[in-house]
């Protein structure tokens, strides 16, 4: 079976069972920290996966990372299915699956902005308007990143829509016209 569809599997699982409970923010909170903590540590990945770790050990793992406990009802029910079907080493993109299935299910579009420098709170605040006219009736997940190596501008990214207005990026495509003559 597809690596991709399994993780998809359980996180609409986990979204219809969440959601039948009336605590799928509650779960989306919970995966959010969960994914943010697999981007954060990288031995969380190892450990989950590492198979002299007893399950038991995983699960703990797997909920403080969430920061649930075993006393939320949906969670233990998840982790124990997890654990049983021997998927605890797919929890990282069963959270980036119900993620994403969340924000569809609410009409959430996740937004990043990235500049080469802190923005002024008028500048963000503009931005953010026009990004929401662009949106329409979609709520907006905003996130804001710096990266010096823009030089200047900035880089919008919808879901999969990209919108590079960075100075680099005016770099790069000069330097392929002049060398494309």
């Amino acid at each position: 079976m597809n690596q991709g569809l399994i993780p998809s599997r359980y996180a609409k699982a986990l979204y219809e069972y969440a959601a039948e409970n009336g605590c799928d923010q509650l779960v989306f909170d919970y995966m959010q920290k969960l994914a943010d903590a697999f981007a954060a540590e990288s031995g969380l990945a190892k450990a989950v996966a590492n198979p002299f770790v007893s399950r038991a050990d995983k699960t703990r793992l797997l909920y403080t990372a969430s920061g649930s406990t075993a006393d939320d009802k949906v969670m233990a029910r998840f982790m124990a299915l997890l654990a049983d079907n021997n998927r605890l080493d797919m929890a990282r993109e069963i959270a980036l699956a119900y993620l994403k299935i969340y924000r569809l299910k609410h009409n959430i579009r996740l937004v990043t902005v990235t500049s080469a420098a802190p923005m002024t709170e008028a500048d963000e605040d503009r931005l953010k308007k026009l990004i929401q006219r662009h949106l329409g009736p979609a709520k907006m997940e905003y996130n804001h990143l710096i990266d010096p190596d823009l030089i200047g501008g900035f880089v919008v990214s919808i879901d999969n829509e990209k919108l590079d207005a960075s100075i680099a990026n005016e770099l790069k495509e000069l330097r392929l016209k002049l060398l494309s003559k």
